[in-house]
C-alpha cells in the first residue's frame, strides 16, 4: 500500500494533455510556516550535528521531544555526503539560497524561481488531477531543487545533479474543480540512485531503467538558470 502523499511521481509518458492521474499536493499554511530568517540571524545560530544539544536549548526543546527529533533529522540530512554528480546545501536563509544558486550556475547568470501555485484555498490533499494543456518546457541548462525541511526556522534542502534534468510548468485540475499551476521536474538519468528509493517502488522501475519525474508542493521552490546575462 503506498501512502497517499507519495503520489507525486510519473513518469515522462504521462506528460500530455488530458491525462489523468491521483497526485497529492501537502496542503501548506504560508503564514504559520517557519519564519524564513535573513542570513545574519541565520549565520549566528549553531546549524551542526554535534551542536545539537546547544541548539536544544537555545530554542527549549526537551532532549527527547517531537521537535527534537525533527531537528537531528533534518541535520542527519544536511550532513550527508552527496552522491557523484549531486551538489548539495542546506540554505537556512533566502541569501545563503541565493548564494548557493549563484555558485551554482555562475555569478553571470539570469535566475528564474518556480513554484507551484493552487489557484484557490486548496481543500483535497489527494485526488485525481487531469493536465489541462501542452506543458510548458522551460529551457535551462541547469536547475535546483529546494525542499522544506522541520526545523524551528525555515530550512532549505537543495540540490543540483550535473546528470540531464527537465523542467515543466504543468496546469492541473482536479476532480472537484481546483486549478493549480504546478511546479514540475524530470530527472533523466536515475543510475546512480539508491535502489531504494522511494520513487522506484510508487512507479515500479528501478535505477538507470527510466527517467523520473515529480511534482513539487507550494512551499518548495526550483531555481533555474536562463541565459547567461549581457
Amino acid at each position: 500500500m503506498i501512502s497517499p502523499e507519495l503520489n507525486v511521481f510519473f513518469t515522462p509518458n504521462d506528460i500530455k494533455v488530458r491525462k489523468t492521474m491521483p497526485i497529492c499536493f501537502p496542503e501548506k499554511n504560508l503564514s504559520s510556516s517557519p519564519k524564513l530568517l535573513t542570513k545574519e540571524e541565520a549565520d549566528s545560530i549553531s546549524f551542526s550535528l554535534s551542536q545539537l544539544p546547544y541548539i536544544l536549548d537555545y530554542f527549549s526543546f526537551p532532549k527527547n521531544s517531537p521537535q527534537a527529533q525533527a531537528m537531528e533529522y533534518t541535520l542527519a540530512q544536511c550532513e550527508l555526503e552527496p552522491i557523484k554528480g549531486e551538489t548539495r546545501f542546506c540554505a537556512t536563509s533566502l541569501g545563503s539560497m541565493l548564494d548557493f544558486a549563484l555558485y551554482v550556475f555562475g555569478s553571470n547568470t539570469r535566475i528564474k524561481v518556480l513554484t507551484t501555485t493552487h489557484l484557490k484555498d486548496q481543500t483535497a490533499l489527494l485526488q485525481n488531477y487531469t493536465i489541462l494543456a501542452k506543458p510548458k518546457e522551460i529551457f535551462a541548462p541547469r536547475m535546483i531543487g529546494c525542499h522544506t525541511m522541520p526545523y524551528p526556522y525555515a530550512i532549505f534542502y537543495c540540490h543540483s545533479q550535473s546528470s540531464e534534468n527537465k523542467v515543466f510548468e504543468i496546469s492541473l485540475v482536479g476532480e472537484n474543480g481546483e486549478r493549480v499551476e504546478s511546479a514540475a521536474v524530470c530527472h533523466m538519468d536515475t543510475s546512480r540512485w539508491d535502489r531504494d528509493h522511494v520513487s522506484f517502488r510508487v512507479l515500479g522501475t528501478e535505477p538507470g531503467s527510466s527517467p523520473v519525474c515529480h511534482f513539487f508542493p507550494s512551499d518548495n521552490l526550483v531555481w533555474v538558470s536562463i541565459l547567461n546575462a549581457m
